[in-house]
């Protein structure tokens, strides 16, 4: 067996380039989390779509929000024929990155519904469940809410739960363009890996032991004995599709498949050692470098929506969805919104943060709808009056139009004068050319300055 190819292959010959991967000290059997991608767990084959550690039973019997949580049998929010009720024209139409991840998403609730779900490993355990694609800054691009049943693709083949909703989620991905997709071990599959690669798409991802069928890896404890950056390697060829399989043991073994991607090249990386209290270098292969720096697209979107959530109290999940999905909408805008300013060269300084720019989503949102040019009912405001009456009461000043003939908006045009003089606006120290003709006095009027218009309120 071949260990050093770089290269993986399509059905058909065609070679995809693999772009180079730093170093990476995060690297998957070392984080912090409690993760089930780390230890592949031996599970019946007709259960094994609905295990890791989450509540989907499908019975029709609803309990309450400390017991299992029930989910019935109804159909996909996004099932439809052909393309996916979700892909929108609009979803065609963003931009999609090179490398694509799909993920679960947590929306945060823990009333009494049906559809709860519980993930253990997730910052909210408790809500509703949604299958989401998305790009390694988190813009999303397709998603699909879990109801409890889903339905495999038309004209594709079934292949489980998990791996109908993979396809699902797939079909917005142009093949032909050489994008490559990450998940982890509750998606992936065999039957999984070759159907993406029957579409064309090449894919990458962590791979649970009972699901490699002619793939046998060493057991931990004996990976152990050899130290910390043990790994092995081994091909499987199915339905003409290769596909590449390495177990990596660091802290504990983990496993990952790809239809792209080998061990090699192998990295160096450092790690913390509790025995020798201090740093030593672990080899890492490449398969786990691409997989721990681009896999964390979902993670990238739900901080993104954690700053600023709107919380709601409502026992209506169409209310929980609605306003996550607002979020999203605004989150998936801002993305798109850097990206343009990147793309024509906008200094990051002048860029809107994600909190500058909801404010600006609601201020737009609150003047929908209303007629900024018709004038304040009640009495106009007096605050340029009080300081003109402030101005005379020190000393000689230009004589001032009144209150009636400043705001009559009759024959108050700006003329240039030859002679520049200071702006008659209370606390405008600026410097002028333009001159009301009917006032008869020096107002600023420019693209930073607008005391004209001030004046004449």
């Amino acid at each position: 067996m071949n260990t050093t190819t770089f290269y993986g292959k399509r059905p058909g010959g065609l070679k995809i380039r693999i772009p180079s991967v730093e170093s990476d000290d995060s690297c998957l059997s070392d984080s912090g989390d409690s993760d089930e991608d780390y230890t592949p767990t031996p599970v019946d084959e007709s259960n094994d779509e609905s295990s890791d550690g989450e509540s989907t039973d499908n019975s029709n019997n609803d309990e309450d929000s400390e017991g299992n949580h029930d989910v019935h049998p109804t159909t996909s929010a996004t099932a439809g024929r052909g393309k996916s009720a979700t892909t929108t024209k609009r979803q065609k139409a963003l931009p999609q990155d090179q490398m694509l991840s799909i993920d679960e998403q947590m929306v945060p609730f823990k009333g009494k519904s049906s559809l709860k779900q519980y993930i253990p490993n997730k910052p909210y355990k408790w809500g509703y469940k949604i299958f989401v694609l998305c790009d390694t800054t988190g813009l999303v691009h397709s998603f699909d809410i879990f109801t409890g049943k889903i339905e495999p693709v038309p004209g594709l083949p079934d292949i489980g739960v998990s791996g109908n909703i993979v396809l699902k989620l797939a079909q917005v991905i142009h093949g032909a363009v050489n994008h490559l997709v990450y998940f982890d071990n509750w998606f992936s599959s065999l039957d999984l890996f070759v159907a993406l690669a029957n579409n064309g798409i090449p894919a990458l991802g962590t791979v649970r032991q009972c699901r490699l069928r002619g793939c046998s890896f060493s057991a931990d404890a004996e990976m152990k004995k050899k130290g910390r950056g043990t790994l092995e390697e081994q091909q499987v060829v199915v339905d003409n599709v290769e596909i590449r399989a390495v177990k990596w043991f660091d802290n504990r073994g983990v496993i990952v498949a790809s239809t792209f991607a080998s061990a090699q090249p192998v990295s160096n990386i450092e790690r913390w050692d509790k025995n020798l209290k201090q740093k030593v270098t672990v080899e890492c292969p490449n398969i786990i470098s691409l997989y721990n720096k681009f896999m964390g697209g979902v993670d990238a979107l739900d901080a993104l929506i954690a700053y600023y959530r709107i919380h709601i109290r409502s026992k209506k999940y169409y209310h929980r969805l609605f306003f996550h999905f607002v979020d999203m909408v605004i989150v998936n805008s801002w993305l798109l919104y850097r990206r343009d300013c990147e793309s024509l060269t906008v200094p990051r300084k002048k860029q809107k943060d994600l909190l500058a720019f909801r404010t600006s989503i609601a201020q737009a949102l609150c003047m929908q709808g209303k007629d900024l040019s018709k004038k304040k009912r009640g009495r106009p405001s007096m605050d340029v009056e009080r300081e003109l009456e402030k101005k005379k009461h020190r000393g000689p000043a230009t004589v001032m139009p009144t209150q009636e003939v400043r705001s009559d908006g009759v024959g108050h045009w700006p003329v240039v004068e030859s002679e520049r003089q200071r702006c008659k606006l209370p606390h405008c120290k600026g410097q002028t050319v333009i001159k009301c003709a009917k006032c008869t006095i020096h107002l600023c009027l420019n693209k930073n300055k607008d005391c004209f218009r001030e004046f004449h309120k």
